[in-house]
């Protein structure tokens, strides 16, 4: 199954990028540019298609990131420290992201011959993320198969739909992904902070997994205060 996988650069999108080259034949990645605080992520896209050595696009859709306003990723709000499941953390929902990427990729796909699709939403987003469940991965196939009727016929790939982060370290690990080669801090700071949602969700995951947790964060204790609030 020829693959295109959406990478952002973090370490579900990274190490989905390890599998689909173990396991299927990997296109390519693409990347998306939508001015998003954490554009840093970029590079270890970057990093991890040159390590695969496939192709690596990054579509600039920054005009587009301006206009989504309102959430801490794209805009002049703070990024909450917490736990990832807390309410807070809907701040930082970009409307219609997945749409906007996962359209394009389609796009790039059929006009390359992809036969799939790969992202790397996993049931931990389901908490906040609409466009992250597995209805919307199943409406949106639906869409494609109209829109390429004809023409394309490609399949939306998400192996993590229903699965925890902590068992997408543990897939990571069985193909040899470079953890420390990742990036999912959303403040996008010299080190990964520790304190934002997606830093508290990485450290717990690996601890869940049993897998050792190679990455540097400025507060790395953190994460246990968030899930005591969590579970309080």
């Amino acid at each position: 199954m020829k693959t295109l996988v959406v990478c952002s650069g973090g370490l579900d999108s990274v190490t989905l990028a390890h599998k689909v080259a173990a396991e299927y034949e990997l296109a390519g990645l693409l990347s998306l540019d939508y001015d998003q605080r954490h554009r840093k992520e970029l590079g270890f896209a970057a990093l991890c298609a040159e390590r695969l050595n496939v192709p690596h696009r990054i579509i600039d859709i920054r005009e587009i990131g301006h206009g989504l306003s309102g959430s801490a990723l794209t805009d002049s709000v703070d990024v909450p420290d917490g736990h990832y499941a807390e309410d807070t953390m809907k701040v930082t929902v970009v409307p219609n992201r997945n749409a906007i990427i996962l359209a394009t990729a389609f796009g790039f796909a059929a006009a390359h011959q992809a036969e799939a699709v790969a992202t790397a939403v996993h049931g931990g987003d389901h908490f906040i993320y609409p466009d992250c469940r597995p209805a919307f991965i199943d409406a949106f196939q639906m869409m494609q198969d109209r829109a390429l009727d004809g023409y394309a016929k490609i399949r939306l790939y998400a192996p993590y739909v229903n699965l925890t982060k902590a068992d997408i370290v543990r897939d990571g690990a069985t193909y040899g992904t470079p953890f420390a080669e990742t990036w999912s801090c959303y403040k996008g700071g010299e080190c990964h902070c520790g304190r934002c949602g997606t830093c508290v969700e990485r450290r717990e995951a690996f601890h869940l997994s049993g897998h050792p947790d190679p990455t540097d964060y400025e507060d790395s204790d953190f994460w246990l205060h968030a899930l005591r609030r969590r579970s309080a």
